[in-house]
């Protein structure tokens, strides 16, 4: 696997410092080792999406769902034991997980359902009114005061 140096990135550039971790962290992330359970990210508009986990054999009491800065955090413990039980074939995996999902700023978990087997995670992008773009006026020459120029010059 290549390594990137992000310090070029760094010196030529200001507040870009969050995209260069976030291409830091999914650089050296082991995406091999996170398969369970399966998901899907799904757009369903201009600003929201939906993650969809297949957790087939956990019950709504199992799941855990906690939204951090910057992060979702989605994750589950079965809570019966089943060393009384006997499989032939055990295909169905009910072990213990935790998926982390990285949010960009501003977006927020507006619900979770979880029917049939999916836990399905709404999110939304809700930038604030001050950080979204405003028209600035711009100023001519006619508005400046001419007596506080000519008295400057005397």
């Amino acid at each position: 696997m290549r390594t990137f140096d992000l310090a070029p990135l760094y010196r030529a550039t200001v507040g870009f410092d969050q995209m260069a971790d976030l291409m830091d962290r999914v650089m050296t992330d082991n995406v091999g080792s996170q398969t369970y359970p399966p998901y899907n990210i799904e757009k369903t508009g201009t600003d929201s999406w939906r993650i969809e986990l297949a957790v087939a054999g956990f019950t709504d009491e199992e799941l855990s769902i906690e939204a951090r800065q910057n992060a979702l955090v989605v994750s589950a413990k079965k809570a019966t034991d089943d060393s009384e039980r006997r499989y032939l074939h055990r295909g169905i995996a009910t072990r213990a997980f935790e998926r982390r999902f990285a949010l960009a700023d501003h977006v927020r978990v507006t619900g979770a359902t979880h029917v049939n087997g999916m836990l399905l995670i709404d999110l939304v992008r809700e930038v604030p009114e001050a950080l979204k773009p405003r028209k600035i006026e711009i100023g001519s020459t006619d508005t400046v005061d001419h007596k506080a120029v000519e008295q400057h010059e005397a």
